[in-house]
């Protein structure tokens, strides 16, 4: 995409077209595609204006952003009110007197002015009344926005901010609630933990920048192979996990196989240098929920037959059912 666009490959041009391919952003992708749709063409400039808009600027920023903008409208919406208090009690003292006035015989010119005032009294709170329906007309559409803005924050938080996956914080929130529901029917679940093979020696050899396009690529292929309500997260470092609600422990295993197939299938080469860098590899632990776990528990058993994997040669999976025969054995 970047080619076909005339788009220097600069990193932040990879990060943009990368977390569009993947779809993790839905308000990046629209505007993306109402631009493809446009027949707009694609330019540098309008690049680097997306990368700043969508990405450039941490979670904590936009929170920052967003807390700025309803402080701003909340003082504005009180200031409008405290103009209608004060404007609706002077209206109010307008009426006592007028009240007392006409409690009394006055003259006809004394009711045209009496009438007058209350007249240019009513138009006045009409005004500030008006006035007060626009401020929180307004308010009412920048809430709407800005609570939209917050659920777009929201998500980005819950994402690893290199592979553009879930994040920890959203894996353990993912884990709870599978478990949750696990426990409420009998329906199963499988967690996989996956850790790459020599990824220390890989990224001392080629450098952190390809290590980090490993890392991203082993995060896409993890996501693209697993289902709708499966969950894909990086679990830190080069560790990966995904919770695989309503699959058994054979459905588990053959997916961590395909999984595992997928990664190896791919060749990395060094654009720079057309170096081919070899295939990557990584080992697998599976292993299923009980009715006693907890998140800790299952999560610990999955790290037992992962290190049996890496134990046993690397490059392949191994299940609880696997680590059980190979204990008794």
């Amino acid at each position: 995409m970047l080619k076909r666009s005339g788009i220097p490959p600069y990193p932040q041009f990879y990060e943009l077209l990368y977390t569009y391919a993947t779809g993790v952003n839905p308000t990046l992708n629209n505007r993306i595609n109402s631009i493809f749709r446009a027949g707009d063409s694609p330019s540098l400039s309008l690049a680097e204006a997306l990368y700043n808009e969508f990405l450039k600027s941490d979670v904590n920023d936009r929170i920052s952003n967003v807390s700025e903008r309803m402080h701003a409208r909340i003082e504005a919406v009180h200031d409008a009110i405290d103009t209608a208090m004060t404007t609706a009690n002077s209206y109010s003292g307008s009426l006592q007197a007028a009240s007392g006035d006409l409690g009394r015989e006055i003259t006809a010119e004394a009711m045209k002015q009496l009438a007058e005032r209350l007249l240019s009294e009513t138009r006045r709170m009409q005004d500030t009344n008006q006035a007060l329906e626009i401020q929180l007309e307004a308010s009412r559409d920048d809430i709407a926005s800005l609570q939209r803005d917050l659920d777009d924050v929201r998500r980005e938080s819950m994402l690893d901010p290199l592979t553009k996956i879930a994040n920890r914080k959203s894996f353990d929130e993912g884990l709870a609630t599978a478990i949750a529901e696990a426990s409420k029917g009998s329906s199963p679940l499988c967690l996989l933990l996956l850790d790459i093979d020599h990824f220390k020696n890989f990224n001392d050899t080629y450098g952190h920048q390809t290590g980090d396009q490993v890392l991203r690529l082993v995060a896409m292929t993890l996501k693209s192979n697993i289902k709708g309500k499966d969950l894909a997260a990086r679990y830190g470092g080069e560790e990966f996990v995904a919770i695989l609600p309503s699959t058994d422990i054979e459905g588990a295993m053959i997916a961590a196989e395909n999984i595992r197939k997928a990664i190896q299938a791919k060749e990395l080469l060094k654009r720079s240098t057309n170096e081919k860098l070899g295939r990557i590899t990584a080992s697998f632990g599976v292993a299923a929920f009980r009715p006693s776990d907890t998140g800790a528990t299952l999560i610990e058993r999955a790290d037992r037959c992962l290190y049996a994997a890496k134990h046993a040669g690397r490059n392949r999976v191994i299940s609880e059912i696997d680590l059980a025969a190979i204990q008794a054995a």
